[in-house]
């Protein structure tokens, strides 16, 4: 398919493969509003977020909007769980440490993690926050400082907020710079970018 593709198009797409943080990963639980689980996903694109994970046990699994989500579900992937020890579970296995972000007193600061390690961030639902299954069983509670009268931000503002945080440490440590993937990986993933 790459020949059917101009040379500009193909160096985005390589530029935009080789930029995918394959350690970095987004766990949306029960979030109500498809249109912030749509724009989730922009953020998720912009940062190069590869895969977010839907936990999904009250609501129903969202209908993902073309419009909000600028088609970016295109290009970023999605997989969907429905028990929250099972989801932690394989993330564990993979090697991923878990955050969730809470206001709670055991929360610390966002700026105060290692965004840089193997991490999913766990982010709730818009009125009920993340569930007590999730807090007992993250390695560790995030809140992001705040300085107003209320204490809380849309759920899609929060994701981007720690997603920029997040692309900010990887940055500074040049992770942008060389893929995560291996060259045969890699040019597998440019070929199948090339066909959507």
């Amino acid at each position: 398919m790459r020949k059917f593709k101009t040379e500009k198009r193909i160096a985005k797409i390589t530029k935009a493969v080789k930029s995918r943080q394959f350690s970095l990963r987004v766990v949306l639980e029960n979030i109500h509003d498809p249109h912030n689980v749509s724009a989730i996903f922009r953020t998720c694109d912009a940062v190069g977020v590869p895969k977010i994970t839907l936990l999904y046990n009250r609501e129903t699994f969202p209908k993902i909007s073309k419009t909000s989500s600028a088609s970016s579900k295109k290009w970023v992937d999605y997989e969907k769980y429905s028990d929250v020890k099972e989801c932690f579970d394989q993330l564990h296995k993979d090697g991923y440490k878990i955050y969730a972000a809470a206001i709670s007193k055991n929360a610390k600061n966002l700026y105060d993690f290692d965004l840089t390690e193997k991490v999913a961030v766990v982010m709730g639902n818009e009125h009920r926050g993340i569930s007590e299954e999730v807090m007992d069983l993250a390695d560790g509670i995030l809140f992001i400082p705040m300085r107003g009268m209320i204490q809380s931000l849309n759920v899609s503002v929060a994701t981007a907020v720690v997603l920029f945080e997040a692309q900010r440490q990887r940055a500074e440590k040049g992770m942008y710079n060389k893929s995560e993937l291996g060259e045969s990986d890699l040019e597998k993933l440019i070929d199948e970018w090339c066909e959507k």
